[in-house]
């Protein structure tokens, strides 16, 4: 076991944590190798799309930089109840502010290098947004409480001077109220989206959905990609890896266009995702004349499938209209199949408005190790979260739901 100490509460301690017998339980730390040993590991977030197959495949094949560690709730006979991965690195706290925002902290990191760059202790997942250990043993305001009175301690230990909860969906706010308790500061991250897909088709989708315009503009757009490129077709695969010398470049092409980044995805990842989790991962695949010119990866859970990341050739993207017809064509498949929500991941929020779709809000819950320090940040934090520079997000129906009123 981690060398790092534990840190202890009863159930007697938490007041609304549900009523469960009266032991103590040990936040502990863990690494990678010790916690595939505990028997609950294989059954962590087992409701979720990203179940703990995903956390071990970003752990081997993507930022390697980062050093992943696991919070493990015990109980007195030191028994994992449940568990909480988390990884530590260095945060730019400026990342999502306004372009003359980071040009000015540019300039001062000129002379202080480590200007609101922070030694950081994110909780959740590095490629995703992040949960709650679905299939605990422990009620789930219990969970929440022993983690947000645990995990201070620790972040000292390892050196970390801030603290973060890494996009936390908005259902489980009433849960993580435990964190602003223990002085954490609530804001929004940039949010998913999502739309129901109840519907026969994608043209049933449009007429019920969409306005006229938007309609009118895209059946022209369907129309100018049939006489440009009528052969193009798309496939479904659960594994690229024969191809993935091919589709990477795509998905590259739009990571560097991207002008917010986040995690840079391998070809490991691709292929391992395939092999590791085919029951939860779908890839799209668009050739036009045998070439590849568009993918998307989608991972499904129940009803819904969301769209996690999509490639395309911008040599022909614009003429092909590729993004348009990757939206309809894994809508229609979807719908084909019984599912009844569509997500997607955040950015490039402006055709999604068009399309309709609704915001799916996900929050930061934030701390500095430092009484004073943290003081002062719940000031800043509201001036330099991501949402607040970004327009288009203003223009959705229901904005308001990323801030809600107790905040």
């Amino acid at each position: 076991m981690s060398d790092v100490a534990s840190n202890t509460l009863t159930d007697d301690a938490v007041s609304r944590g549900g009523d469960v017998a009266s032991d103590t339980y040990n936040v502990a730390v863990l690494t990678r190798e010790e916690v595939m040993h505990c028997k609950h590991w294989a059954q962590a977030f087992a409701t979720e799309r990203k179940d703990h197959r995903y956390y071990e495949l970003v752990e081997d094949t993507i930022q390697p930089e980062f050093d992943f560690r696991y919070f493990a709730i015990q109980d007195a006979s030191g028994e994992m109840r449940a568990v909480q991965p988390f990884f530590l690195l260095d945060q730019d706290m400026l990342a999502g502010t306004s372009r003359w925002i980071q040009s000015s902290a540019e300039f001062i990191r000129r002379v202080w290098p480590r200007f609101l760059l922070m030694r950081t202790l994110m909780v959740g997942c590095a490629a995703g947004e992040g949960h709650l250990d679905t299939n605990s043993e422990l009620p789930r305001n219990l969970l929440a409480e022993l983690l947000a009175a645990g995990i201070t301690d620790h972040a000292r230990d390892l050196q970390a001077r801030l603290i973060v909860l890494k996009e936390f969906p908005a259902a489980d706010r009433a849960v993580l109220e435990r964190f602003l308790g223990h002085g954490y500061t609530r804001v929004p991250s940039l949010p998913m989206t999502r739309v129901g897909i109840e519907y026969a088709s994608f043209d049933d989708y449009m007429s019920k959905v969409l306005s006229q315009n938007t309609r009118a503009k895209l059946r022209k757009k369907f129309k100018a990609t049939h006489r440009v490129a009528s052969s193009l077709e798309m496939s479904v695969l659960r594994d690229i890896t024969p191809i993935v010398d091919d589709v990477y470049p795509l998905y590259l092409s739009v990571y560097e266009r991207a002008t917010l980044r986040f995690e840079k995805l391998t070809k490991e990842y691709f292929c391992e995702i395939g092999r590791r989790m085919p029951d939860k991962v779908r890839f799209f695949v668009w050739r036009h004349e045998k070439n590849i010119v568009a993918f998307g990866f989608c991972m499904v859970e129940g009803n819904s499938i969301c769209s996690e990341y999509v490639g395309f050739d911008y040599s022909v993207a614009y003429k092909f209209n590729l993004y348009y017809v990757v939206v309809r064509d894994i809508m229609s498949w979807a719908m084909a199949n019984g599912y009844r929500c569509y997500r997607n991941t955040g950015l490039n929020y402006e055709p999604k408005l068009r399309l309709r779709y609704l915001l799916d809000p996900l929050d930061l819950y934030v701390k500095h190790t430092s009484q004073s320090f943290n003081f002062a940040l719940k000031y800043i934090l509201p001036l330099i979260e991501p949402t607040r520079y970004d327009k288009t997000l203003m223009r959705f129906p229901n904005y308001k739901e990323l801030r809600p009123s107790k905040l």
